[in-house]
């Protein structure tokens, strides 16, 4: 992203967009559909195809608790700000691999892991893929909210370059 579209993407953003995202997931979006939708008009996408895309990504991918959804989202939001369409050009594709990677480890280096089961403490899959009733309960014992808020800092900060 050059520095007009950055420049464009803080006109777009008149303020941190951390809080609406963490304010999606609070009243009932998975973890990813949280990340991923309230930054995906930057790049063309609506809100609804937003939410179809990354709905089956939540609880590490359809509650099976490997990548963790917010993780899946920053993954996504690289490819679109910073990904080519030529699939021949290995270059520009270890590029978006490399600044993915580096977002990550940020992600990692401030959580501990990019695994759902880790980051929550879970051992192993989880049997069932029936989504958690998101009742007071849940959201107390789930540290969901801190991942979906770093997770758009890291959009914000160092994929966006908006602060």
């Amino acid at each position: 992203m050059d520095r007009d579209e950055r420049e464009d993407k803080k006109a777009i953003l008149q303020e941190p967009r951390q809080e609406q995202a963490v304010e999606a997931f609070l009243n009932g979006c998975n973890c990813a559909q949280a990340v991923f939708s309230t930054y995906a008009d930057l790049f063309g996408i609506d809100r609804q195809t937003a939410m179809n895309m990354t709905n089956s990504m939540g609880g590490g991918i359809s509650r099976l608790r490997e990548v963790c959804g917010t993780v899946s989202a920053l993954a996504l939001l690289t490819g679109l700000a910073e990904g080519d369409v030529d699939p021949q050009d290995l270059k520009a594709r270890e590029k978006v691999y490399q600044r993915t990677r580096e977002l990550l480890a940020k992600f990692e280096e401030e959580n501990g892991s990019l695994v759902c089961r880790e980051l929550l403490g879970i051992l192993g899959r989880e049997k069932a893929a029936r989504p958690s009733e998101r009742t007071p309960e849940y959201y107390k014992k789930r540290p969901c909210a801190k991942f979906v808020a770093c997770a758009a800092r890291i959009v914000e900060e160092e994929l966006l370059q908006l602060s």
